[in-house]
């Protein structure tokens, strides 16, 4: 029954592909990662499949959350299918009804796109319509509708505004204590960019805003000016990555390209960087070394500030080359996540034995918390 309604439903999803201008629904998506598919088929101690679908396995955050995914679901005696979408929801659309008619007990989605909540839908009614459950995770199905229109459906995640109130208090709370030494022109203003890392993300969104107004309330609290934009005529006070992707390259190729014209040379200096992940802080921080900043004891440090503390940030943080960021715990998320599938391979409610997590009330939605994360923190 379940294999003819797996049948049945990659129509369904073949229609919403084709709506979406990707590949056919029939065409599969079952070669190596490297061709934006599925990794890990060895044998399983485990008759349950569980696919997992990623946004884009080049994300520094979602490989943490990946490695930490795939040993805990190999302790459960699960050998996971991974899929990586490399940031075409087309082809990640595709991926779930290859999953789902190759007979999925279990769908865990990164979904790719967030903008509109559109083909989180479309995967969530193939779900529903093969009896498969499904959990997103990480990029929020911002329409709580998505999420209840199935009740084999959850969603593990963050609380996307607190990562941006972290961050806004850190950086406040880092310009009182350096105020003179971040204000290299001595104007009495910091100067600053930020770097986005996609538009229509909630992430992305509440981040960019609430970095920034944080910021700004502890800075005139204290009788400081507000943050002062890099580029007084732009538009828009922030430089997105245009591919969504959250890249490390776009930050540094904006901050390659700025130097050259906002430099102490000119008495414009960029004295502060604000990144939506660690990622986008890498690529700007390695742009600033190239011009002989952030390298260490001796040398001028532009405060640079991100969100995930990779291990890769931390290192930066650790030798004093990036102020600091906002930690997205991978484990802890793989976890939780975990518990959701430990409760489908017991056959128990998809959201039991969840007492001990922040649930959201009215829909299924657990948030795992952040914290912050700088020189003074422990791993």
């Amino acid at each position: 029954m379940k294999k003819l309604l797996a049948l049945a439903l990659s129509a369904v999803l073949a229609l919403s592909l084709a709506a979406c201008g990707g590949a056919p629904a029939s065409t599969p998506a079952s070669t190596p990662a490297s061709g934006a598919a599925s990794e890990g088929g060895a044998a399983a101690t485990s008759d349950m499949r569980v696919d997992v679908f990623y946004y884009d396995f080049s994300d520094v955050y979602i490989s943490t959350v990946r490695a930490a995914m795939d040993e805990q679901l190999k302790a459960m005696g699960i050998e996971p299918n991974n899929w990586d979408a490399a940031g075409s929801q087309p082809t990640q659309t595709d991926q779930v009804n290859t999953a789902i008619t190759a007979g999925s007990d279990l769908l865990i989605v990164n979904i790719v796109e967030t903008a509109t909540s559109a083909p989180a839908q479309d995967i969530v009614n193939a779900a529903q319509t093969a009896g498969i459950p499904v959990i997103f995770f990480n990029r929020e199905v911002a329409d709580n509708e998505v999420i209840n229109s199935y009740d084999k459906c959850a969603f593990v995640g963050t609380n996307a505004p607190d990562a941006g109130h972290m961050q806004g208090e850190m950086i406040g709370n880092y310009l009182l204590a350096n105020y003179d030494t971040v204000d290299l022109n001595g104007d009495g203003t910091i100067s600053y960019v930020m770097f986005k890392g996609q538009e229509g993300n909630a992430e992305a969104e509440a981040r960019t805003q609430y970095a920034v107004e944080d910021a700004n309330k502890l800075l005139t609290e204290a009788g400081k000016p507000e943050l002062s934009y890099y580029d007084a005529s732009a538009s828009t006070k922030y430089l997105v990555d245009t591919e969504g992707k959250w890249s490390a390259k776009a930050a540094n190729d904006y901050m390659v390209a700025l130097l050259g014209s906002y430099n102490e040379d000119n008495g414009n200096m960029v004295e502060l960087i604000i990144c939506n992940n660690d990622g986008m802080a890498e690529g700007a921080i390695s742009a600033l070394q190239n011009v002989g900043y952030n390298n260490g004891e001796g040398t001028t440090i532009i405060p640079v500030f991100g969100v995930d503390a990779t291990d890769s940030a931390k290192a930066l943080i650790k030798a004093g080359n990036m102020a600091g960021s906002i930690k997205q715990d991978a484990v802890g998320m793989a976890s939780t996540i975990n518990t959701l599938v430990k409760n489908v391979q017991d056959g128990a409610e998809l959201m039991a034995n969840t007492d001990q997590f922040v649930v959201d009330e009215g829909v299924a939605k657990i948030r795992v918390p952040y914290a912050m994360y700088d020189a003074t923190s422990e791993d």
